[in-house]
Protein backbone atom coordinates (compact mmCIF):
# COMPACT_ATOMS: atom_id res chain seq x y z
CA UNK A 1 0.00 0.00 0.00
CA UNK A 2 1.21 3.33 -1.15
CA UNK A 3 -1.79 5.37 -0.86
CA UNK A 4 -4.61 5.15 1.38
CA UNK A 5 -8.33 6.71 3.11
CA UNK A 6 -9.94 7.07 6.52
CA UNK A 7 -13.11 5.03 6.02
CA UNK A 8 -14.17 4.54 9.24
CA UNK A 9 -15.44 7.75 11.90
CA UNK A 10 -12.03 7.90 13.35
CA UNK A 11 -9.16 5.69 14.49
CA UNK A 12 -6.07 6.09 16.28
CA UNK A 13 -2.62 7.47 15.33
CA UNK A 14 -0.45 6.01 17.73
CA UNK A 15 3.51 6.51 18.81
CA UNK A 16 4.33 2.66 17.60
CA UNK A 17 2.60 -0.33 16.04
CA UNK A 18 1.20 -1.54 19.04
CA UNK A 19 -2.55 -1.62 20.78
CA UNK A 20 -0.84 -0.72 23.62
CA UNK A 21 1.43 2.68 22.13
CA UNK A 22 0.30 5.34 22.96
CA UNK A 23 -2.15 7.62 21.21
CA UNK A 24 -1.12 10.64 19.36
CA UNK A 25 -3.75 11.94 17.23
CA UNK A 26 -6.82 10.47 15.28
CA UNK A 27 -7.94 10.05 11.70
CA UNK A 28 -10.81 11.09 10.83
CA UNK A 29 -13.42 10.03 7.73
CA UNK A 30 -12.29 10.63 4.43
CA UNK A 31 -8.69 11.93 4.99
CA UNK A 32 -6.20 10.83 2.98
CA UNK A 33 -2.38 9.76 3.66
CA UNK A 34 0.75 7.94 2.18
CA UNK A 35 2.16 4.80 3.48
CA UNK A 36 5.43 5.55 4.68
CA UNK A 37 6.45 2.29 6.30
CA UNK A 38 4.38 -1.34 6.53
CA UNK A 39 5.03 -3.26 9.22
CA UNK A 40 2.84 -6.50 9.50
CA UNK A 41 -1.01 -5.53 10.47
CA UNK A 42 0.15 -1.86 10.78
CA UNK A 43 1.21 0.92 8.49
CA UNK A 44 3.53 4.19 9.68
CA UNK A 45 1.15 6.89 7.97
CA UNK A 46 2.13 10.76 6.56
CA UNK A 47 -1.45 12.72 6.96
CA UNK A 48 -2.02 15.04 4.04
CA UNK A 49 -4.16 17.15 6.18
CA UNK A 50 -1.59 18.22 9.08
CA UNK A 51 1.81 16.23 8.05
CA UNK A 52 1.47 14.60 11.05
CA UNK A 53 3.00 11.08 11.29
CA UNK A 54 2.30 7.53 13.21
CA UNK A 55 0.84 4.37 13.13
CA UNK A 56 -2.65 2.71 12.28
CA UNK A 57 -3.75 -0.59 11.63
CA UNK A 58 -4.54 -1.45 8.34
CA UNK A 59 -7.28 -3.03 8.52
CA UNK A 60 -9.02 0.12 9.33
CA UNK A 61 -8.17 2.17 6.24
CA UNK A 62 -8.55 1.78 2.81
CA UNK A 63 -6.18 1.31 0.02
CA UNK A 64 -6.25 3.97 -2.83
CA UNK A 65 -4.27 3.58 -6.46
CA UNK A 66 -2.46 6.54 -7.37
CA UNK A 67 -4.78 7.92 -9.80
CA UNK A 68 -7.44 7.73 -7.20
CA UNK A 69 -5.25 9.35 -4.23
CA UNK A 70 -4.33 12.64 -6.95
CA UNK A 71 -8.18 12.95 -7.43
CA UNK A 72 -9.33 12.85 -3.95
CA UNK A 73 -6.62 15.06 -2.13
CA UNK A 74 -7.21 17.81 -4.91
CA UNK A 75 -11.14 17.71 -4.32
CA UNK A 76 -11.27 16.88 -0.30
CA UNK A 77 -12.32 20.52 0.50
CA UNK A 78 -15.28 19.68 1.72
CA UNK A 79 -16.86 18.70 5.47
CA UNK A 80 -19.70 17.60 7.37
CA UNK A 81 -21.20 20.77 10.30
CA UNK A 82 -23.42 17.98 11.73
CA UNK A 83 -22.50 17.26 15.38
CA UNK A 84 -23.32 13.32 14.67
CA UNK A 85 -24.88 11.79 11.55
CA UNK A 86 -25.24 8.90 9.71
CA UNK A 87 -24.16 8.25 6.11
CA UNK A 88 -25.82 5.19 4.32
CA UNK A 89 -23.83 2.91 1.52
CA UNK A 90 -25.24 1.54 -2.03
CA UNK A 91 -26.33 -1.47 0.10
CA UNK A 92 -28.14 0.58 2.39
CA UNK A 93 -25.69 0.23 5.63
CA UNK A 94 -25.54 3.01 7.77
CA UNK A 95 -22.37 4.63 9.14
CA UNK A 96 -21.98 7.45 12.05
CA UNK A 97 -20.27 10.65 11.21
CA UNK A 98 -18.90 13.43 13.54
CA UNK A 99 -18.13 17.18 13.14
CA UNK A 100 -15.17 17.78 11.08
CA UNK A 101 -15.31 14.36 8.47
CA UNK A 102 -14.15 15.07 5.19
CA UNK A 103 -16.23 13.95 2.19
CA UNK A 104 -14.17 13.14 -0.79
CA UNK A 105 -15.28 14.75 -3.60
CA UNK A 106 -19.15 15.81 -2.30
CA UNK A 107 -21.44 16.81 -4.80
CA UNK A 108 -25.59 16.89 -4.74
CA UNK A 109 -25.38 15.51 -0.93
CA UNK A 110 -23.41 12.42 -2.27
CA UNK A 111 -19.37 11.21 -1.94
CA UNK A 112 -17.28 7.67 -2.75
CA UNK A 113 -14.23 6.46 -1.33
CA UNK A 114 -12.61 3.46 -3.29
CA UNK A 115 -15.94 1.49 -4.66
CA UNK A 116 -18.25 2.77 -2.45
CA UNK A 117 -20.70 5.70 -3.05
CA UNK A 118 -22.33 7.32 0.10
CA UNK A 119 -25.28 9.60 0.34
CA UNK A 120 -25.41 12.45 3.03
CA UNK A 121 -28.05 14.93 3.78
CA UNK A 122 -26.38 17.10 6.71
CA UNK A 123 -25.17 20.53 6.22
CA UNK A 124 -21.77 21.03 5.11
CA UNK A 125 -18.84 23.23 4.40
CA UNK A 126 -17.05 23.73 1.38
CA UNK A 127 -14.04 25.96 0.83
CA UNK A 128 -12.55 28.79 3.07
CA UNK A 129 -15.35 30.44 5.72
CA UNK A 130 -14.78 34.46 7.08
CA UNK A 131 -13.32 34.00 10.60
CA UNK A 132 -16.43 34.53 13.09
CA UNK A 133 -18.03 31.47 11.37
CA UNK A 134 -14.66 29.93 13.47
CA UNK A 135 -16.89 30.92 16.78
CA UNK A 136 -19.95 29.35 15.27
CA UNK A 137 -17.85 25.81 15.34
CA UNK A 138 -16.04 26.40 18.09
CA UNK A 139 -19.02 26.74 20.27
CA UNK A 140 -20.36 23.53 19.05
CA UNK A 141 -17.61 21.57 21.00
CA UNK A 142 -18.67 22.80 23.96
CA UNK A 143 -18.54 20.26 26.77
CA UNK A 144 -16.13 17.86 25.03
CA UNK A 145 -14.27 16.23 27.19
CA UNK A 146 -10.08 16.42 27.42
CA UNK A 147 -8.70 13.47 25.54
CA UNK A 148 -4.86 13.49 24.53
CA UNK A 149 -4.31 13.32 20.71
CA UNK A 150 -8.52 13.55 20.19
CA UNK A 151 -9.88 15.47 17.13
CA UNK A 152 -13.48 14.89 17.53
CA UNK A 153 -16.74 15.89 19.61
CA UNK A 154 -16.48 13.12 21.50
CA UNK A 155 -13.00 13.81 23.09
CA UNK A 156 -10.27 16.23 22.02
CA UNK A 157 -7.17 18.14 23.20
CA UNK A 158 -6.56 21.39 23.39
CA UNK A 159 -4.46 21.87 19.81
CA UNK A 160 -6.87 19.30 18.44
CA UNK A 161 -9.54 21.49 19.17
CA UNK A 162 -7.86 24.81 17.71
CA UNK A 163 -7.30 22.52 14.36
CA UNK A 164 -10.62 21.03 13.70
CA UNK A 165 -12.35 24.69 14.45
CA UNK A 166 -10.06 26.02 11.64
CA UNK A 167 -10.06 22.71 9.53
CA UNK A 168 -14.07 22.41 9.54
CA UNK A 169 -14.04 26.13 8.21
CA UNK A 170 -11.51 25.53 5.55
CA UNK A 171 -8.26 26.93 7.20
CA UNK A 172 -5.22 24.67 7.58
CA UNK A 173 -3.39 24.55 10.75
CA UNK A 174 -0.83 22.07 12.05
CA UNK A 175 -1.39 19.60 15.02
CA UNK A 176 0.28 20.46 18.03
CA UNK A 177 0.24 23.86 19.97
CA UNK A 178 3.86 24.97 19.40
CA UNK A 179 3.31 24.25 15.67
CA UNK A 180 0.26 25.98 15.21
CA UNK A 181 2.70 28.87 17.05
CA UNK A 182 4.66 28.94 14.11
CA UNK A 183 1.68 29.99 11.78
CA UNK A 184 0.30 33.46 11.25
CA UNK A 185 1.27 37.32 12.40
CA UNK A 186 2.45 38.17 15.86
CA UNK A 187 -0.65 40.22 17.75
CA UNK A 188 1.22 43.01 20.38
CA UNK A 189 -1.84 43.13 22.86
CA UNK A 190 -4.79 41.68 23.13
CA UNK A 191 -6.93 44.48 22.10
CA UNK A 192 -5.29 44.11 18.65
CA UNK A 193 -7.41 40.36 18.65
CA UNK A 194 -10.51 39.51 16.82
CA UNK A 195 -12.48 36.43 17.28
CA UNK A 196 -11.26 33.68 15.96
CA UNK A 197 -7.54 34.74 16.20
CA UNK A 198 -5.40 32.02 18.64
CA UNK A 199 -3.79 32.66 21.42
CA UNK A 200 -0.51 30.54 22.74
CA UNK A 201 0.61 29.45 26.79
CA UNK A 202 3.74 28.50 27.53
CA UNK A 203 5.54 26.62 31.17
CA UNK A 204 8.56 27.45 32.46
CA UNK A 205 10.69 26.28 30.34
CA UNK A 206 9.10 28.66 27.72
CA UNK A 207 7.47 25.79 25.71
CA UNK A 208 4.13 26.36 23.93
CA UNK A 209 1.99 24.25 25.79
CA UNK A 210 -2.19 24.97 25.06
CA UNK A 211 -3.60 26.87 23.02
CA UNK A 212 -7.17 28.44 22.82
CA UNK A 213 -9.52 30.53 20.34
CA UNK A 214 -10.06 34.24 21.18
CA UNK A 215 -13.66 35.48 21.86
CA UNK A 216 -14.99 38.87 21.97
CA UNK A 217 -14.33 40.97 25.18
CA UNK A 218 -11.63 39.33 26.64
CA UNK A 219 -13.07 35.68 26.40
CA UNK A 220 -11.48 32.55 25.19
CA UNK A 221 -12.86 28.81 24.57
CA UNK A 222 -10.16 26.37 24.93
CA UNK A 223 -9.75 22.49 26.23
CA UNK A 224 -8.74 22.19 29.30
CA UNK A 225 -10.18 19.01 31.17
CA UNK A 226 -13.26 19.60 28.69
CA UNK A 227 -13.87 22.41 25.93
CA UNK A 228 -14.88 25.49 28.38
CA UNK A 229 -14.92 29.12 28.07
CA UNK A 230 -13.06 31.71 30.53
CA UNK A 231 -11.58 34.97 30.86
CA UNK A 232 -8.49 36.24 28.87
CA UNK A 233 -5.95 38.75 30.17
CA UNK A 234 -2.28 40.44 29.66
CA UNK A 235 -1.35 37.45 32.04
CA UNK A 236 -3.28 34.57 30.73
CA UNK A 237 -6.23 32.46 31.08
CA UNK A 238 -8.59 33.34 34.39
CA UNK A 239 -10.73 30.31 35.40
CA UNK A 240 -14.12 31.53 36.17
CA UNK A 241 -14.61 28.35 38.13
CA UNK A 242 -11.49 28.54 40.43
CA UNK A 243 -10.81 32.19 40.27
CA UNK A 244 -7.56 31.59 39.62
CA UNK A 245 -4.98 31.68 36.73
CA UNK A 246 -4.19 28.45 34.82
CA UNK A 247 -2.13 29.20 31.47
CA UNK A 248 0.58 31.93 31.43
CA UNK A 249 0.25 33.57 28.11
CA UNK A 250 3.09 33.82 25.80
CA UNK A 251 1.61 35.11 22.07
CA UNK A 252 -1.22 35.49 20.17
CA UNK A 253 -1.52 34.99 16.40
CA UNK A 254 -3.67 35.76 13.59
CA UNK A 255 -3.98 33.29 11.28
CA UNK A 256 -5.58 35.18 8.46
Amino acid sequence: MEFGICHLNFIAIRNEPSDRSEMVSQILFGETFQVLISDGDWIKIHLDYDFYEGWVLKKQVTELTEASYKRISANNNTCSDEMATFIQDEKDQLQILTLGASLPEYKDGKFSIANHTYEFDGDVISGKMAKLNLVRTAYKFVNTPYLWGGRTIFGVDCSGFTQMVYKINGHQLFRDAHQQASQGEVLSFIEECEPGDLAFFDNEAGEIIHTGIVLANNYIIHCNGKVRIDRLDSSGIYNVDTNRHTHKLRVMKQIF
